[in-house]
């Protein structure tokens, strides 16, 4: 049996379900918030104000987006488990990054920019994933570039902020020094 479909702005949505399209409005609107947020966050000086609040709003927002993702995968699991497992890894870095920081841990630096900058690459990763085949310039590559190119991309990032961020550099040099 076909599936019906719903086009919105020129893509084609699985459902015609009115629940399953207010879910996914509901979790479009959420995800853009996430990487607005995120990346306010990630550019902004680390101090006290803008960087913390849009954290506080990317966490927040990025947890009602994986409530959101479970309810569609749930609805339509054997299409989109996979997304289901990724809103879970980005939540669950975004946690860690979020309690490294808030608890800091030993080396709680390394640990917030890593887990946080991976839970922005799975949030993209997903995105890509599912949206990959319908976008400008991207439905030109080949599936395995949506899953392997935000990492490759995001990952040099981490490194870069990891080898640039004070704190991060200094218990690298001190943990270098104990060995």
């Amino acid at each position: 049996m076909p599936t019906q479909t719903t086009v919105v702005l020129g893509i084609e949505v699985p459902s015609t379900d009115p629940v399953f399209l207010t879910i996914v409005a509901v979790h479009i609107v959420l995800g853009l918030i996430c990487v607005i947020v995120g990346a306010i966050a990630m550019l902004s000086p680390k101090q006290p104000g803008r960087h913390p609040l849009m954290g506080t709003v990317y966490y927040w927002c990025l947890s009602a987006v994986f409530v959101s993702a479970t309810a569609l995968s749930l609805m339509r699991w054997a299409e989109d488990y996979h997304l289901f497992v990724l809103g879970f890894l980005s939540f669950a870095a975004a946690s860690l990054g979020r309690t490294a920081r808030r608890q800091r841990w030993p080396k709680w630096v390394g640990k917030h920019i890593t887990a946080m900058g991976m839970s922005y690459v799975l949030l993209l990763t997903a995105f890509y994933v599912d949206n990959g085949k319908n976008l400008p310039l991207w439905r030109e590559l080949p599936q395995w570039a949506f899953w392997l190119l935000p990492t490759a991309i995001g990952g040099q990032i981490i490194a870069y902020t990891l080898m640039r961020h004070p704190l991060a550099r200094r218990a690298w040099r001190m943990t270098s020094r104990a060995s």
